[in-house]
């Protein structure tokens, strides 16, 4: 089963990782991340290089360091985490991930992009994040964290 909420209330802007993190208890580092379908605007070099191709594969530390270092903000992108011991290979043998004009987002049952993915976020054009996860606590954090938001099930059926 997959568990979703959305965020599109109460920020000025929206998808920074940090406070998305800090919501997850530091459990993004459980997981190696694929970073897809990315439009944002570092101003560390080395980190606009590494996001400015059709994926990029991180591990969990290493994109917490990221944020940590310079928590900027994502226009759009698809943030895939996988357990750690599902390889690049494997994630690559099924379609990338994508944000704009993904029809699936908005469409019960929830689920998500990627079908090995244990966590999806997604920032939707700065105006709004999703979050997907198998695991109901995860989403229940989030909902916590971000006040406004709700769970996407709900918000799907109104």
């Amino acid at each position: 089963m997959v568990y979703g909420a959305i965020n599109e209330k109460g920020e000025s802007y929206y998808t920074y990782l940090g406070k998305v993190f800090d919501a997850m208890g530091g459990r993004q580092k459980d997981y190696n991340w694929l970073i897809t379908d990315c439009e944002c605007y570092p101003s560390d070099p080395k980190a606009e290089a590494m996001v400015r191709g059709d994926s990029c594969w991180i591990s969990g530390e290493a994109l917490t360091a990221l944020v940590e270092r310079e928590n900027f903000q994502w226009i759009w992108a698809v943030f895939s985490g996988f357990d750690k011991h599902i390889s690049l290979r494997e994630v690559l043998a099924h379609p990338l991930p994508y944000a704009d004009g993904y029809s699936g987002f908005w469409r019960l049952p929830l689920t998500m992009q990627h079908p090995l993915a244990q966590v999806e976020i997604v920032a939707w054009d700065s105006s709004l994040t999703l979050f997907f996860s198998r695991e109901k606590d995860l989403t229940a954090r989030f909902l916590q964290a971000y006040p406004q938001s709700q769970d996407l099930e709900d918000h799907l059926q109104e």
